[in-house]
This record gives C-alpha cells, structure tokens and sequence, in this order.
C-alpha cells in the first residue's frame, strides 16, 4: 500500500553515494523533501534533480531537508551526483525494501522482464515525519509539479 497524506513515514537506514549509512531520523525534526527517482543517467530523473538542486536555497529557507532515494548503486549514484552537481544525498535502496513501502516500484521497467525501479514519487513529511503531501507516478516520464511541492513545503 503506497503511503497516503497523515501516515507515519516508515523509518529508513540506506546507505548515501559514499557508502555512509543514513537513517530517516538524521532527517527529521525539520521538514524533509523524499523523492523517489527509477533511474541514475536517465532524462527525466536528470532533469529532476537538477530541478531541485536549483530549488534547494528555496527548501533550505522554508526549514526543508531534501534527499532522493533510487534503487540504483551507490557508485552510481556518487556518479550521477557529480556529473549534475546535486547538493543533497542520494540514497540507494538496492534491495528495493524502502521504495516497496513508500511508492511502490515500476515492473518490467523500461521495458526488460524482471527489472524493478523505484516509481517516481515526492513526499513532504513534517518534522515529525508524518506525511503531509504525497505524490505518485504511474508513468515514470512524468514529472511532479515543482511548484506543487513547494507550496507543500511553505505550509
């Protein structure tokens, strides 16, 4: 069951693109931002991320931490932050646990039997990390509303 506006968040501990293990509970007690992304490299999550590294100075003064999770590698993870230059973590949930929990994951994704990603969503949780605004995408080549998000984190 996908997570719904007032759940409790399910705690977390991934490892970030530098093997570092973080948990949801480093995260909380401000605002956080969750994305959920299918795949480093890719167009769209490219754009996004890059989307949200430009908004970051916005999330940083509405009190918001932000940080996305794939089911990618970390070494490709590490890769694809720098190629983009993001300035918040990613996180890699290779076991597909957190995103089964959160979002759900795209099947057969990009069309290859067996192969799962993480489906594109965005929580905001507040700093008690109850979700207060959920978005999920059945289609991974569409975007959230940035705006969207935003607001959700000025209120």
């Amino acid at each position: 069951m996908p997570l719904k506006v007032g759940d409790q968040a399910p705690p977390f501990s991934l490892v970030d693109s530098t093997k570092k293990l973080r948990t949801l509970s480093e995260f909380l007690g401000s605002k956080t931002v969750i994305l959920f992304y299918p795949g480093a490299f890719t167009g769209v999550c490219s754009k996004e991320m890059c989307t949200m590294r430009d908004s970051i100075t916005t999330f940083g003064s509405l009190n918001a931490k932000v940080v996305a999770i794939s089911v990618d590698a970390p070494s490709s993870n590490k890769a694809f932050s720098e190629q983009n230059k993001l300035n918040f973590p990613l996180l890699s949930d290779f076991t597909r646990y957190v995103s089964i929990q959160y979002a759900g994951l795209y099947m057969d994704f990009s069309g290859i039997p067996g192969y799962t990603a993480a489906k594109r969503s965005v929580f905001v949780l507040d700093k008690d990390g109850v979700v207060r605004y959920a978005w999920i995408s059945e289609n991974p080549g569409a975007e959230p509303d940035y705006e969207e998000v935003k607001n959700a984190v000025a209120a």
